[in-house]
Order: structure tokens, then sequence, then C-alpha cells
């Protein structure tokens, strides 16, 4: 994790769970002078788009007294909905079992795209199952990670 985006998590999470949220996670895209930072939010009864707003408030007020971002950005505030992004080992161990697909920073094994079950977590890997074979990845290499959703 950037340390800009560390910064963010500690100064927003706690925003975010004082409100009865789950911080799920937070991605910022920085795109020269304007970026994007989204911010996921989750309770076991699910999100509504007012819980959004609610969140998008109390944030932009904290974004904008400690001023954390330089230059001009965009705030969403959303449900990690059914493609889901992981972010901790903590969130992967709870989705074991599951359909993934992972895109790493940098290439392991010549590849950095992996589909497959999400078998555990392991010290600082995650463990995936693709064609048959378990790969570990570091969840530090990892870019981007997210439930593939079931229709049944």
């Amino acid at each position: 994790m950037s340390s800009k985006l560390e910064q963010l998590q500690a100064l927003l999470a706690p925003v975010v769970e004082a409100l009865g949220y789950e911080c799920w996670g937070l991605e910022f895209i920085s795109q020269g002078r304007h970026s994007l930072l989204r911010v996921y939010i989750d309770r076991p009864e699910g999100i509504l788009i007012d819980d959004c707003e609610v969140v998008s408030h109390q944030v932009s007020g904290i974004l904008d007294v400690e001023d954390p971002i330089s230059g001009e950005y965009t705030l969403e505030v959303s449900s990690p909905g059914m493609d889901r992004p992981l972010f901790t080992l903590e969130q992967f161990a709870r989705y074991v079992g599951e359909q993934v697909k992972i895109k790493l920073r940098t290439p392991f094994e010549r590849r950095r795209n992996f589909q497959g079950i999400l078998r555990g977590v392991e010290e600082q890997d995650v463990v995936v199952l693709v064609d048959d074979h378990e790969y570990l990845l570091p969840v530090d290499s990892i870019d981007k990670a997210n439930i593939i959703p079931r229709f049944e």
C-alpha cells in the first residue's frame, strides 16, 4: 500500500467506522492534476445511496480540513458490490472458496493476471488455485483483486 493510501486510510477509516460502517477499503488514483479517491463502505444489512451520502458528507468535511490531497480530486463513496474488491488478508480469508480475479503489480512466473479459486491465506500470501496449480501471491504485490460474482 502506498504511503498516500496509508495516510488516507488512517485519516478516514475512523470517521467511517464512527458512523457505524465498515471501511472496506480505499482506492486512490492519481491522474496528473486530477485524482480520484474512492471509499468503499459496508455493513451487514447492505448499503443504500443514503448511506453513501452520509459518509461522503463526513469524509468530505475531514478532507477539507486536513487537506491531504494536493490538487483537484473527485470523492466517490460506494458499496463494494457483488464483485467486491479485496484489500486485506482478513478480507481474502473471509472469501475462501470463492472465484477471484487478481492482478499483480509485477509479473510472477511470467504472468500478472490470475483467475481461480481462493484457497486461503498463508502468512503474507494469498493462495489461489488456477488450472490445478496453486500459487502463493504476496499480498503486497497485488495491484487489484476482486470476487467474481456467482449467479445461480
